[in-house]
């Protein structure tokens, strides 16, 4: 007898029945599988066990598992197969990373955490140092265009931003997050790293800005442009290389001390620029206009000058200052455009998910990253006009060009400035390595790169992601080597232009996918946003540098190829599975089955199973016997529903998914829960499939006495040694190999109960014909080879052969027929298949040549001409079958009543004859009787006919299926 046990799946404290299982005693007897008494492939189904018992204990059930399953954080319910709750225990490491704090990260509110970083990354070196470069060169109009386009672009990205995580928790790694878990591991670790590589540049850029302007003041050059100043530090190339690592080293000791300190410290950096700008818009009205001599090293060693001038607010000036003046720029030596203006001050606009990078420190990110980003946003939007405007009135081009430090020489105390622009660079400097940093961990933590970022999942005791710093801090000591800020302002902008495009581009597939869990309580967006911003990020791209964003592209796509093949899985939810269901739909919709035409016909096949563990080879056979069409793993379990707590069948679909997988077959799986084999193989004919996509065509296994063998123990793919070829990690829907081969029980030996009988097999025959559904029959498929993924088998040494011939009918010559017709146009279907491309086919024509009647002459050009017609390959050969004949007639020349064992063994020594070295043989199926009675008969003689051959499918076609017109 067998005891209920009751087991359950823990999440988040919560602890629910999740699944009812049925454990024997030691005394009873095993489950048995229901399968054909042989054969390959028969409709499949297994015993399900049920005690009496259980019945008096479904009170103590107050409700389903699944009404008690808790709110869903991560992870996907009902991978295991404790189908009702979710176990997504061992799926929180996979969040949390090794190294897991022990204390609690999240200490940011919305001004610390978000407004203050994002401000100081928004304004960093362009603000102090640039602000003339764009306004000289570009002029006011042009550079209020640069940026009203800029801030229109971030604008677009921000809206996506903010309806991306309204939607629900947001992790650590701020945008590399909202883009994975929207469009799933292979675009967001792609854009992730792109992003992360964006950071590194931006840091480097910040530092050489930096460099740059402690150079301005205190570099040895005697030709300086500032007469005031200590100028006690030498200059050159690797001057500034020395003089930027020793900056790089300082963020990485204040980074490596945690994001809670820099972000405190930020404040007060804050408060610092603040007052660095307060003192520039005072000097505008308190400094009088001067005059400025600036000096350049120019080439040849030449030393060029130039006379500039303060006038303060000028109409004059700001006429002159409206229009473009594009000139060479003085630390390139190279002439500026439109296109390399507006990289140097889109730059100033990379800031803008500084704070949504810190979300692992935030209390509450899907609050304080929108309101701290668009409040951050709009404060530096200000600040910037309010500058361009004051700048284009009160200093001439001239300045503006040819000193981008004008604004410490017009200030009512130059060091305002100058600790400004200090704080400015150093703080946006490290805002970038620790964005970089959250970046990279958050990619370590997810597994998709492998070994060479596992060691960046590493944290320290308060959450700190040390080793993803260092990472940061070795990469940007690499960027510093370009030399000057222009240089990599290209590169940058580039890089951050696809990241935003990327995030516009998951909020558009949400959008479009319209799933009812997408309910962001941010609502000022629509896919026209998204669109719209997705266009101007890829424009925008181009037009600042076609090289570099033709670049990127190709290493993003590189990126998406390498994590396609490494094939990462998740538990994340797939956004393209949202986006194919909506499609499929639709499309569904559209393919009306009263449009179906013959010369558009494709076989779409059911192929009925019991165990898979003797039935691989069939299942590869018939994935390339289905040309494009539908195939459908059918499995029926014996039970009822009405004596079950729950359907034990829906636990069991990941099982068989996993199968198909290791297979790597194009199938689908249905399965049903049944009294009977008969009654479950009905449900599936009539219910599986949806609209026109419903299969056409049975594929059952044959019903004999022969013992099948087991595939599993053949294949390596599910052998215990090709387990460690994967990830440890690697997520595999609550199935691992153990477990697959637990699952589907061993293979049916000679003494295993039949849970099928004759009648009832020729009885699902009989239904499939009824429904108007082509049958096939299976035997010996377990002795083809050569069908796996990984076989080379291209068929060049394989032959098909074809009998149209009903054998079992000595007086028919018909080989025009529906049937004969329909198993012709089978073999050609798997003649053109991948594995079966060059294999020849050979059609046997069975002829009485003794008879006085010639008319086979005849019907064998008529023959010849329909395959002509039908544009099928293959080679006629004539068989005389007299002496097969001869078997089933009386001495007077009259056929028998019924078919004699000497004439079903001659049948088959023909058989046997002509084509023991094809590959596989089609054979006419004859129509089952009409009388149970008589099944055992209609089975014997079958099997009599085909006994020995191999592999042999028999089939009986009721579907027109051929047609010579266009």
């Amino acid at each position: 007898m067998s005891r209920p046990v009751l087991k359950s799946c823990q999440q988040t404290g919560y602890t629910n029945l999740a699944w009812l299982h049925l454990q024997p005693e030691e005394s009873a007897e095993p489950t048995a599988a229901a399968r054909l008494p042989g054969g390959d492939v028969p409709p499949g189904v297994e015993k399900c066990n049920y005690s009496p018992n259980l019945q008096a204990n479904l009170f103590l059930l107050p409700t389903m598992s699944n009404e008690r399953t808790p709110l869903i954080s991560s992870g996907v319910c009902g991978l295991t197969v404790t189908a009702a709750a979710c176990g997504a225990v061992s799926d929180t490491t996979q969040e949390s990373g090794s190294g897991t704090p022990s204390k609690d990260p999240r200490k940011l509110n919305t001004f610390f955490g978000v407004m203050v970083p994002t401000i100081l990354s928004m304004f960093s070196i362009v603000l102090f140092l640039r602000t003339g470069f764009v306004v000289g060169h570009a002029g006011l109009l042009q550079g209020l265009l640069m940026v009203a386009v800029a801030y229109t672009i971030i604008s677009l990205t921000i809206l996506s931003i903010c309806a991306i995580s309204t939607n629900g928790a947001i992790q650590g790694g701020g945008a590399y997050y909202m883009i994975s878990r929207s469009l799933g591991p292979e675009f967001g670790g792609s854009i992730g790293l792109m992003f992360f590589l964006a950071k590194v540049c931006a840091c480097g850029e910040y530092v050489l800005g930096l460099v740059e302007a402690i150079l301005d003041i205190f570099g040895s050059d005697p030709e300086s442009s500032l007469s005031g100043g200590v100028h006690v530090l030498p200059q050159g190339y690797w001057y500034t290389v020395l003089y930027s690592s020793v900056i790089l080293l300082l963020c990485l000791l204040v980074c490596l001390v945690g994001a809670h300190i820099y972000s405190r410290t930020a404040f007060v950096i804050l408060l610092v620029v603040t007052v660095s700008l307060l003192s520039i818009f005072i000097s505008s009205v308190a400094v009088k206009p001067r005059d400025f001599v600036i000096t350049h090293q120019g080439p040849g060693n030449q030393t060029l000058h130039y006379n500039a001038s303060y006038t303060g607010f000028n109409a004059t000036t700001l006429r002159n200052n409206l229009g473009p003046g594009y000139a060479l720029d003085y630390s390139t030596n190279s002439v500026m455009s439109f296109a390399t203006v507006f990289a140097v001050m889109f730059t100033s606009c990379t800031g803008i998910m500084a704070g949504a990078n810190m979300s692992g420190e935030l209390k509450t990110p899907s609050v304080s990253i929108p309101k701290g980003t668009i409040a951050a946003v709009s404060y530096t939007f200000t600040v910037y006009v309010l500058l361009f405007i004051l700048v284009s009135a009160t200093c001439d081009r001239t300045l503006l060009i040819q000193d981008y430090g004008f604004l410490q020489k017009i200030n009512i105390w130059s060091p305002f400035v100058t600790i400004g622009i200090y704080c400015a660079s150093l703080s946006a400097a490290m805002c970038a390595m620790i964005g970089a940093s959250r970046i990279l961990h958050a990619l370590a933590l997810d597994h998709l790169f492998g070994l060479p970022l596992a060691p960046a999942a590493i944290t320290s005791s308060s959450g700190n992601p040390w080793v993803a710093v260092l990472y940061t801090w070795g990469l940007a000591q690499c960027v510093v080597f370009a030399g000057q800020l222009n240089a990599v302002a290209s590169l940058v902008t580039v890089f951050y232009l696809l990241a935003y495009a990327a995030v516009d581009l998951a909020c558009l597939a949400l959008e479009w996918a319209s799933a009812p869990n997408f309910r962001p309580t941010f609502q000022l967006f629509s896919w026209h946003t998204c669109l719209l911003g997705i266009l101007s990020c890829l424009v925008m791209m181009f037009v600042i540098n076609p090289v570099y964003s033709s670049g990127s592209i190709v290493l993003l796509l590189l990126l998406l190829l390498f994590l396609h093949y490494r094939s990462p899985t998740s538990s994340w939810g797939y956004i393209s599975q949202a986006l194919i269901f909506h499609q499929v739909r639709k499309y569904l919709l559209m393919l009306d089955v009263r449009k179906d035409h013959v010369k558009f016909w494709r076989p779409q096949v059911l192929l009925m199973v019991a165990n898979p563990r003797s039935s691989c080879q069939l299942i590869l056979f018939v994935n390339q016997l289905k040309k494009g069409g539908l195939f459908v793993l059918g499995h029926v379990q014996l039970g009822d529903l009405d004596t079950l707590p729950s359907d034990p069948v829906q636990q069991q679909y990941n099982f068989w998914l996993s199968l198909v997988d290791k297979l790597g077959v194009k199938a689908f799986v249905d399965l049903t829960l049944s009294p009977s084999v008969r009654q479950g193989t009905q449900h599936l004919l009539r219910i599986t499939g949806l609209g026109g996509m419903k299969p056409n065509t049975l594929v059952l296994g044959f019903y004999d006495s022969s013992t099948p063998e087991d595939f599993f123990l053949q294949d390596t793919a599910f052998c215990d040694s090709s387990i460690g070829q994967g990830s440890e990690e690697e997520y595999n829907f609550g199935v691992d190999l153990p477990s697959l081969q637990a699952h589907f029980p061993p293979v049916r030996h000679v003494e295993s109960p039949r849970w099928l009988s004759p009648e009832e097999y020729v009885g699902i025959i009989s239904d499939a014909l009824k429904m108007s559904k082509n049958v096939c029959l299976a035997r010996y498929f377990f002795q083809l080879e050569g069908e796996g993924k990984d076989s080379k088998v291209d068929g060049s040494e394989r032959t098909i052969d074809v009998w149209p011939l009903n054998l079992l009918q000595p007086g028919s010559r018909d080989y025009q027929d529906v049937c004969s017709l329909f198993l012709l146009q089978m073999a050609c279907v798997l003649n053109m298949s991948n594995k079966w491309r060059h294999a020849r086919m050979r059609i046997f024509l069975n002829v009485e040549t003794e008879s006085s009647d010639q008319g086979w002459v005849v019907n064998e050009e008529t023959f010849r001409e329909l395959l002509r017609k039908l544009r099928i390959r293959a080679s006629i050969k004539i068989v005389p079958w007299d002496s097969v004949v001869q078997h089933h007639t009386q001495p007077d020349g009259e056929p028998t009543g019924a078919l004699s064992e000497d004439f079903l063994s001659a049948v088959n020594c023909m058989l046997i004859e002509q084509s023991s070295q094809a590959a596989v043989r089609f054979l006419y199926l004859p129509r089952p009787p009409a009388h149970q009675s008589q099944a055992q008969q209609y089975l014997a003689q079958v099997e009599a006919v085909t006994n020995g051959l191999g592999p042999t499918l028999l089939i009986h076609g009721v579907t027109p299926v051929t047609y010579t017109d266009l």
